[in-house]
């Protein structure tokens, strides 16, 4: 039964979030892979089950100044070309959509989300997203949504929000992987967007919070069952 679900990290926070979790409390093998710092990922074997691309602080049309993004572009296509689910978070989407032909970038206005931001879906996307949900947000970066792919949300500030590629593929400009422990990390960090326009402050930030993040947990949780199924159950001692 496939199990291996490769995690392509973009950092060192540690391994903690929400994917990991469902990893391995639903029987999957989650292999953290960091090709910013060396890691080869190769080519999908029979056991894999899927993969992930998480956020991060790489430009994706920076493939001159970091390799390793067109190693990460081909592994990417590599599970599109055998039909394998496929998750991209923030930089994760925006590495999907660009190796799709879409434009990729800050806009124009300088407009930060960064904080819990309510997003909905689009017509196309009330089977993805039925209810307005707020969502853990850090970029100023957008994607376009690539020709043949669902616009499936959007928010306030930011249109795009999520796009799918056929039925197994996904992209994401929000980050509900992010538990509460992972988003204070976030706030002590020197890229902490405080001050920018559209960056919420501390004090709203901890008030959504308080109000939002189980909500945003638990339909994360019921995404992945969707998309990854459940692995094989491990054994126990």
């Amino acid at each position: 039964m496939k199990r291996d679900l490769v995690l392509v990290r973009h950092g060192d926070d540690p391994p903690d979030d929400r994917v990991v979790t469902f990893a391995v409390e639903n029987g999957f093998n989650p292999l953290i892979r960091k090709p910013f710092k060396g890691d080869v990922l190769g080519e999908p074997w029979p056991e894999l089950a899927g993969t992930v691309i998480y956020g991060g602080p790489f430009n994706v049309f920076d493939e001159h100044l970091h390799p390793f993004l067109q190693d990460e572009a081909r592994w990417i296509r590599a599970c599109m070309d055998r039909g394998l689910p496929i998750l991209g978070i923030c930089q994760g989407a925006q590495q999907i959509a660009r190796l799709l032909g879409a434009k990729v970038g800050p806009v124009p206005e300088g407009l930060h989300e960064f904080g819990y931001y309510p997003i909905s879906a689009t017509d196309q996307g009330r089977d993805f997203l039925p209810d307005t949900l707020h969502m853990v947000q850090a970029h100023f970066h957008t994607f376009d949504i690539p020709e043949g792919a669902v616009h499936l949300a959007a928010s306030p500030l930011y249109p795009n929000q999520a796009f799918r590629v056929g039925d197994r593929v996904y992209g994401l400009q929000f980050h509900p992987e992010v538990t509460i422990e992972g988003f204070r990390r976030w706030q002590g960090r020197p890229w902490a967007a405080y001050g920018q326009p559209g960056a919420q402050t501390r004090e709203e930030q901890d008030r959504l919070m308080m109000q939002h993040d189980a909500a945003q947990a638990d339909w994360f949780y019921a995404f992945l069952r969707r998309l990854f199924g459940t692995g094989q159950p491990q054994e126990r001692t």
